[in-house]
C-alpha cells in the first residue's frame, strides 16, 4: 500500500512542515482564498444546510445498498462493451492493471488526477516495467517531476509557490520563461501534447459512477482528462468501491456539492460522462474500457463504526478549513490523505501501527464538520479513533501509565484530596517563570509554546474555603 509519503517519524515531519515557510504562506493563502470563494456560492445556492441533509441522505443511501448498487454497475458496464474487475486488496487492482498493460505492450501511459491510484501506489508498480506514466494533471506533473508528493486532495501542489514552481520547472525541464501561471502553464501543455497522441493506455479515477447506466463521472478543472480518455486506445477507470450514486438525478446533486465545496465553483471546468468504449461507426474513445472497483479495506470500514467516514466526496472542504493543516501542511501527515478525512480514514486503511499519531494532530475544533457537504462527523469520528487506540493499548506506554494513576487517585477520595494538596504546594514552589521543572511528555510538549499559570501554592478547595470563611 502507498498510503504513506514519508518515512520520517511524525514529531519530525510536524517539525519540519512548521518551519516551512513558503508552505504555510502558500496554505494560507489557499484557505483564505477557497474559503472565500466557497462561502460565496454557498450563500449563491441558498438553502445549503438542506442541501447538505440531501446529499448526506444520498451517501447513505449507497452505503446501505452498495451490493446492490455494484452489481448493478457491473453489469450495466459490460452491457456497454466494458470490463469490470473488483479488487478486494491494492496488489490485486495493481496486478489487474499491469497485466492489461503488459498485454497491451504499452510504453506510455497518460493519468489524470486520482487519489485512489495514488493509495494504492499504480505509478510504481508501472514504472518497474519499464513503462514511463505521466501525470497530466498541472499539479500532479509538477511534483512527479520534482519527486514530490501530493499535499491536498483537491489541490496536489498547494504547498508550493510559483517561485518554486518555476525553479523545479528550470531545473527538471530547462524551462527558461517567466514565473507568471500562465507562461509556466503553456510550457508544460507543450511538453505534454506528444504524450496524449503517443500513449498507448489512458487512466484515470471516478469522482462518481452511475449504477443505472454504467457511466463513469469525471470532474476537473483542466482538459487533460478528456484527452486521457480519448485519444489512447485503452481507458482504464479507477474507483473506489463506495464512489457511486444510483442515477444521475443524485449526481447532480453531488457535483454541485463538490465543485462548491472543493473550489468555490458552481462547476468545475470539465464534467466527463463515459458509458462503456467507443461505439462502431463513432471517431473518438477508446477500443477498450476497464473499470477496476477498489475495496482495500472499505468493506472493513462499512461493518465498522466508522462507516460514515465512507460518505466523503473527496471535495477537501476540510482541509481548506483545519487549523491544524494550516500550521503543518499535507506532508506533515506522512499520507496521500491529509487533514481531518486523513485523521479518519488513513488509520482504518492503513492501521494504526503506521498512522497513530494522526487523530491527534487534532484540537477537536469542530471547523471540519461545519463544512462537511456530506455531514460527516469528523471530529467525533477522530476521538472515537483515540477512544480505540487506548482500548488496544497503542497508546505510550507513559500516557496509559499516568491516565491509570490519575483514574485511581480520582476514584479514591481521600488519596485525591492528599494528592491535590501536595501538588498545589510542590507546584508553587517548582514552577518558575511559566515552565514545569519536569520537562518529559505531554507537559514538555505543551509548554513549549505556553506558560504555566504562577501557582499560588494552594489547592482550589484551600482557595475557595478560605474566601468563604472571610
Amino acid at each position: 500500500m502507498s498510503l504513506k509519503t514519508s518515512n520520517l517519524a511524525f514529531k519530525a515531519r510536524v517539525d519540519r512542515e512548521v518551519h516551512n515557510e513558503i508552505m504555510r504562506k502558500a496554505v494560507v493563502k489557499a484557505q483564505e482564498t477557497i474559503g472565500t470563494n466557497r462561502q460565496k456560492m454557498v450563500d449563491e445556492l441558498g438553502h445549503w444546510e438542506e442541501w447538505r441533509d440531501l446529499s448526506k441522505q444520498i451517501r447513505n443511501h449507497v452505503l446501505a445498498n452498495l451490493d446492490a448498487y455494484l452489481y448493478q454497475l457491473s453489469e450495466k458496464v459490460m452491457e456497454n462493451g466494458g470490463k469490470v474487475y473488483f479488487a478486494e486488496t491494492a496488489e490485486e487492482a495493481t496486478e489487474y492493471i499491469r497485466q492489461v498493460a503488459l498485454k497491451k505492450n504499452a510504453k506510455k501511459i497518460v493519468k489524470s488526477k486520482s487519489m485512489v491510484t495514488e493509495e494504492i501506489g499504480l505509478n510504481g508498480i508501472l514504472e518497474k516495467e519499464g513503462m514511463q506514466v505521466i501525470e497530466t494533471d498541472l499539479g500532479e506533473y509538477l511534483l512527479q517531476i520534482s519527486g514530490d508528493k501530493p499535499s491536498h486532495i483537491v489541490v496536489p501542489a498547494i504547498h508550493k509557490d510559483r517561485h518554486q514552481i518555476r525553479k523545479d520547472l528550470h531545473e527538471k525541464l530547462g524551462y527558461e520563461g517567466a514565473e507568471t501561471p500562465e507562461d509556466m502553464t503553456r510550457f508544460v501543455r507543450e511538453k505534454i501534447r506528444q504524450d496524449f497522441l503517443e500513449a498507448d493506455i489512458g487512466i484515470s479515477g471516478c469522482n462518481f459512477a452511475v449504477a443505472e447506466t454504467g457511466s463513469v463521472c469525471l470532474v476537473t478543472n483542466e482538459g487533460n482528462l478528456r484527452l486521457a480518455t480519448t485519444l489512447p486506445k485503452t481507458h482504464i477507470a479507477v474507483m473506489g468501491m463506495e464512489r457511486l450514486a444510483p442515477t444521475f438525478q443524485e449526481v447532480d446533486v453531488l457535483i454541485t456539492m463538490l465543485a462548491r465545496s472543493a473550489v468555490g465553483a458552481r462547476l468545475t471546468g470539465y464534467n466527463t460522462w463515459l458509458t462503456g468504449p467507443r461505439l462502431a461507426g463513432e471517431t473518438d474513445g477508446p477500443e477498450e474500457f476497464h473499470l477496476v472497483i477498489v475495496d482495500n479495506g472499505r468493506s472493513d470500514i462499512l461493518a465498522s463504526e466508522f462507516q460514515e467516514v465512507l460518505r466523503c466526496i473527496r471535495c477537501g472542504a476540510c482541509l481548506n478549513t483545519c487549523p491544524a493543516y494550516r500550521q503543518i501542511g499535507g506532508h506533515g501527515y506522512g499520507s496521500i490523505y491529509p487533514g481531518p478525512i486523513g485523521a479518519v480514514i488513513s488509520p482504518l486503511l492503513g492501521g494504526y501501527d503506521e498512522f497513530k499519531e494522526l487523530p491527534y494532530a487534532c484540537s477537536l475544533c469542530n471547523a471540519c464538520n461545519s463544512v462537511c457537504p456530506v455531514r460527516i462527523p469528523l471530529a467525533q469520528l477522530i476521538l472515537k479513533h483515540r477512544e480505540k487506540m487506548v482500548e488496544q493499548g497503542k497508546t505510550p506506554a507513559l500516557e496509559r501509565l499516568s491516565i491509570f494513576g490519575f483514574g485511581f487517585a480520582n476514584s479514591h477520595p481521600t488519596l485525591w484530596k492528599i494528592g491535590v494538596n501536595t501538588g498545589a504546594k510542590l507546584a508553587g514552589k517548582l514552577i518558575k517563570n511559566g515552565k514545569a521543572p519536569i520537562k518529559m511528555g505531554a507537559l514538555a510538549e505543551w509548554t513549549k509554546a505556553r506558560d504555566l499559570p504562577t501557582p499560588e501554592g494552594e489547592s482550589f478547595r484551600q482557595w475557595f474555603n478560605k474566601r468563604g470563611a472571610n
